[in-house]
């Protein structure tokens, strides 16, 4: 059996604790563990084997600072707060337009091995339920930050019910946190399986293909529109195997297993930069570190979950 809890961010059943969103419970206490983001990036502790670092919510650095109730633990309550505002020194900021960023950020409230750092940097380094935390507040940050005017009017919207509901002051209307499904494929021929790379990715670096489902489609069918207009081949039977929250920034990914129907690839290269098939035999290699060709997706993504499972014949 395929063990879903090898995906980062696949969930850890915390409970949301939906039925106190707009309540007083849903307010934080002083003590009350808090995640903090700064610019999509989490604050973690470089000293610690699980990264991320929780503070409480009296903390100075939070002050003023949006917040949402993401549920509740053993422990107690559980929330997040965005430091948005907060501007590093010139030379501590991040660079621009880059596909990863791998710098560090320090508040100067916190110590040197307290920073602000890219998730996906440390997709292993966390427990199930603090990367639920962090694919669920980075998400909901991302979508309050997007969405701050109402679709409906265009005037201000405000957040409510704890952060997971915005309202239009203005014509009443209320929206809520979008999720946009994505399918991501494993297609293989054979003992093949096909590969592609992006155009602002690292050289070296493939992964399986993926796409977004379009309004009206199945995710079968979105498996085989992606796969023939990004390479021309055409997709057979389709299975799911395995879903992943995927907060960069908003995505659910659909992962899914695909049997070519053909071989020849035609890449279309508005899509992606290159496709090609890649054996069982050479792929274990790549994993094993003795191909160097090839830089494949990171552990923890559904993409590597994905090959990782074909190559030990468990899908």
């Amino acid at each position: 059996m395929i063990d879903q809890f090898a995906l980062t961010f696949a969930g850890s059943g915390l409970d949301r604790a939906a039925q106190l969103r707009g309540t007083q419970d849903a307010i934080p206490k002083a003590q009350d563990r808090s995640v903090v983001l700064w610019r999509g990036k989490v604050l973690i502790d470089l000293a610690r084997e699980s990264k991320l670092h929780f503070v409480t919510a009296n903390n100075s650095v939070l002050a003023n600072a949006e917040h949402i109730f993401l549920g509740i633990d053993d422990d107690g309550p559980l929330f997040a707060f965005d430091i948005s505002r907060w501007q590093p020194t010139e030379q501590d900021l991040p660079p621009q337009d880059v596909f990863f960023d791998p710098t560090h950020q320090v508040h100067p409230e916190f110590p040197n091995t307290i920073v602000f750092a890219e998730p996906r940097s440390l997709l292993m380094n966390f427990t199930p339920r603090e990367a639920e935390l962090i694919a669920t507040a980075k998400a909901m940050f991302h979508w309050h930050h997007s969405h701050k005017y109402c679709a409906k009017c265009g005037n201000p919207s405000e957040m409510v019910q704890s952060g997971w509901q915005r309202t239009c002051p203005t014509c009443n209307a209320s929206h809520f946190p979008r999720t946009d499904p994505v399918v991501i494929m494993l297609i293989t021929s054979g003992n093949d399986i096909l590969l592609g790379r992006s155009h602002p990715w690292p050289q070296g670096m493939y992964s399986c293909l993926a796409g977004f489902v379009e309004p009206g489609e199945t995710i079968e069918a979105a498996v085989r529109r992606e796969v023939y207009e990004e390479t021309n081949i055409r997709v057979g039977d389709v299975r799911y195997v395995a879903s992943q929250p995927w907060a960069f920034p908003n995505s659910l990914m659909f992962g899914c297993h695909g049997v070519a129907q053909s071989r020849e690839i035609t890449i279309d290269p508005a899509e992606i930069e290159n496709a090609l098939w890649v054996s069982k035999s050479r792929m274990l290699d790549i994993l094993a570190g003795n191909d160097v060709s090839i830089f494949p997706a990171r552990p923890g993504s559904i993409a590597h979950y994905l090959i990782r499972n074909w190559v030990a014949n468990r899908l």
